[in-house]
């Protein structure tokens, strides 16, 4: 930028940079500058909407993706982008694009994907779930042929965990230094996003969003001699919190794979407390199948594996909520949005925090959020998914047939 300074794609790369670093309005910023030089570009129309759709600002986000889209209309991502927001008239008539039957013949692998999983959001938002379920089948099976389920590593590593855990003693609590660190668990589409969201409307919690970091502490942690003096899991991921945020803050860690390291966390980090959030597995799954993650969890794209991780998930927090009880607690997605100004309070009373009304309105937090959740958890809470399962019952058989040889589960969906 320095030598040309009107190279727009070095602000197109520099938006890219910052989005990766978490930096939204710096990126934000780039990518303005980068349109202003080139107001041709579709690709970076597109990524300033994704940017505004992260930052909340729902209604810019659907502007910049039609502004790209008008410029190409070949480029697929927008559509789907858009089929996550709205399906108002002005975008029923861009639609209409993806619905060609010409389309499948032009496009890649990649874009075929997005293009069955934009058409299933159009079917659901128009309540045609038969059409839904039939795309997001298509989607999915596509999806499974470029990225084979990793079902079977998940469980492996889940088990390995356990096992370690058991051999390890608790550390000892009685002189907490450290800020409270809480830990969001569960399976993804579980409700998580809403629950950081609801506990960072506290000023004083800096939530991390869903970063990987305390697997990598622990790896790192696993290296050293066991005896080494002076090496402390807790103090190393505290450390490592301080360093990333500037400051020492009680923070939120949703990275929901923790599950598999609860017992670890619960045992070893001296300040924790974990939060499992859980709702009806087959809310939960259908959510999975729909949400058309971009990378790592291959299993959703196959509805027997997400069933048999969901059970896997239950099982192993099972095994962690029966040693370390006082240290998980129980959030029922299905009671939470039915019941906010119930429990919502027993959330916060369980943390240890103040209350204060302002957690019944976390659809006001202005926080980033880079998640399949980042336009629900944008709206005042609503108790408008649950069972919405039972209108992709049919294709959900594959789940049902499995999540029914667990007699707790089993009443839940008959």
């Amino acid at each position: 930028i320095q030598i040309k300074p009107n190279f727009f794609q070095s602000y197109s790369n520099l938006g890219n940079v910052l989005r990766s670093l978490g930096k939204l309005k710096e990126a934000e910023s780039a990518y303005l500058k980068a349109i202003k030089i080139e107001p041709n570009c579709s690709n970076v129309y597109y990524n300033l909407g994704s940017i505004l759709k992260d930052l909340g600002r729902l209604e810019e986000a659907k502007n910049y993706y039609i502004k790209s889209i008008k410029i190409d209309k070949n480029l697929i991502k927008s559509y789907y982008a858009m089929s996550t927001l709205s399906i108002e008239p002005v975008c029923n008539k861009l639609f209409d694009y993806i619905f060609s039957k010409k389309i499948l013949l032009e496009v890649n692998t990649s874009q075929k994907i997005d293009i069955y999983f934009a058409r299933a959001n159009i079917f659901h938002k128009k309540k045609n779930y038969e059409d839904s379920s039939i795309c997001l089948e298509k989607a999915n099976k596509l999806k499974l042929d470029l990225n084979k389920s990793n079902l079977n590593q998940l469980i492996k590593k889940s088990k390995q965990c356990l096992l370690i855990s058991e051999t390890m003693n608790d550390v000892n609590r009685e002189d907490l230094t450290s800020p409270l660190q809480i830990f969001i668990v569960g399976m993804p589409r579980c409700g998580s996003t809403l629950v950081e969201s609801i506990i960072s409307m506290n000023s004083n919690i800096i939530d991390l969003g869903e970063l990987n970091i305390f697997e990598k502490i622990y790896l790192e942690w696993t290296k050293h001699p066991k005896d080494a003096p002076g090496i402390n899991l807790s103090d190393l991921y505290y450390k490592k919190i301080v360093d990333l945020i500037g400051i020492s803050s009680i923070t939120t860690n949703k990275w929901l794979f923790n599950y598999q390291y609860a017992g670890i966390i619960a045992s070893q980090i001296s300040n924790a407390k974990i939060i499992h959030c859980f709702r009806n597995p087959l809310d939960n799954i259908l959510s999975i199948y729909r949400a058309h993650f971009a990378h790592n969890n291959y299993y959703s794209s196959c509805l027997s594996d997400c069933a048999e991780l969901y059970l896997d998930h239950e099982n192993i927090m099972s095994e962690y909520k029966n040693k370390y009880r006082s240290n998980i607690y129980d959030l029922n997605y299905d009671l939470l949005v039915s019941k906010p100004d119930l429990e919502i309070p027993k959330l916060i009373h369980w943390l240890g925090l103040d209350w204060d009304d302002i957690y019944l309105s976390p659809h006001l937090n202005s926080r980033n959020v880079s998640t399949a959740s980042n336009v629900q958890v944008r709206f005042p809470i609503t108790s408008s998914s649950l069972g919405g399962w039972k209108n992709y019952r049919k294709m959900l058989t594959p789940a049902i047939n499995i999540l029914m040889t667990n007699k707790t589960i089993k009443d839940l969906i008959r």
